[in-house]
């Protein structure tokens, strides 16, 4: 049961989401040899305000 968890920064749309879970779902079944149904995927959506790299917020202006 592969399970696969996603962060991304808010403001992905509904099918921006769905078209991700369809390719993700069927490239890790045609690579790991199962079936699509036995792929899970939930999606993370992070404020920038929430999220930091090298020590700075992705909400900080660059």
């Amino acid at each position: 049961m592969p399970f696969i968890h996603v962060r991304l920064f808010e403001g992905r749309t509904t099918e921006q989401k769905r078209a991700f879970a369809e390719a993700v779902t069927r490239e890790t079944a045609r690579t790991l040899n199962c079936a699509p149904e036995a792929v899970d995927i939930v999606f993370d959506d992070v404020k920038k305000s929430d999220w930091a790299s090298a020590g700075k917020l992705a909400s900080d202006p660059k």
